[in-house]
């Protein structure tokens, strides 16, 4: 990794650390390493949600991005905001939180991240880390009223783009530990890992061509589970009140 990028990712730690609470969050560095103009149009078009509407924002990685063109029906639903960004990792995910979900306003947020931490696709990142971001964004969502459903890792024996890393360990350690984390905090744990394991560790060849992003029958496995937990979720919520 080149000084540049470590330099700018040292700043959005150091927001990180201050606080997502403030404002310092927004410092030119880290609105670039968390590409918040990505959606910001977006989300400055969208209407309030109407009256009775229960909208779920997805805040994920290209597999979340990608649904959306997979199952384009599906995120035309005025209650179904995608906000994935390909690519991403939690920390760019925690540092856009607030605008691309909290300001939202959604009933629910469905979070679906970690596999590009594995990667190292910001760099190396250890189990304590990640679990550290996915806490934060289960934390933001339960302290604003925004029922949590958070999905699992899916399953991945490689990454294609850096071969080598063994991930299939890390993402069964990652997945035990945000189960009980998301039940912690009265949330749903939605388990697309054993819907669509090869039992090796790795995605079944029909649901994934390159092992880690999802075709359409890799998402056709996914959105009912989906909805079960959402539908789980927003139960759970209207019962609390």
């Amino acid at each position: 990794m080149r000084f540049g990028r470590l330099s700018a990712l040292a700043s959005v730690l150091t927001c990180l650390t201050l606080g997502m609470r403030s404002a310092a969050a927004q410092t030119p560095a880290a609105m670039a390493f968390a590409d918040l103009a990505h959606y910001a149009a977006a989300n400055r078009a969208l209407p309030p949600a109407a009256p009775g509407e229960s909208r779920v924002v997805f805040i994920g990685d290209s597999i979340t991005q990608s649904w959306g063109d997979f199952q384009p029906e599906y995120f035309a639903r005025a209650d179904r905001i995608n906000r994935g960004i390909s690519g991403q990792a939690t920390a760019q995910m925690l540092l856009r939180f607030r605008q691309d979900v909290i300001a939202l306003r959604p009933a629910a947020v469905h979070i679906l991240a970690g596999t590009n931490d594995l990667a190292g696709n910001v760099g190396p990142m250890d189990l304590e880390a990640i679990e550290a971001n996915l806490a934060s964004m289960v934390d933001l969502a339960h302290d604003h009223g925004i029922a949590v459903v958070a999905g699992s890792i899916l399953p991945v024996s490689d990454y294609p783009w850096r071969p080598g890393l063994n991930p299939g360990p890390k993402v069964l350690a990652l997945n035990d530990w945000l189960k009980a984390y998301v039940r912690q905090r009265d949330g749903i744990y939605v388990d697309y890992y054993t819907a669509m394991t090869d039992g090796a560790l790795g995605m079944r060849a029909a649901l994934a061509a390159d092992g880690v992003h999802p075709t359409l029958e890799g998402y056709k496995v996914m959105l009912p589970l989906a909805e079960a937990g959402i539908a789980a979720a927003l139960h759970q919520a209207q019962r609390r009140r």
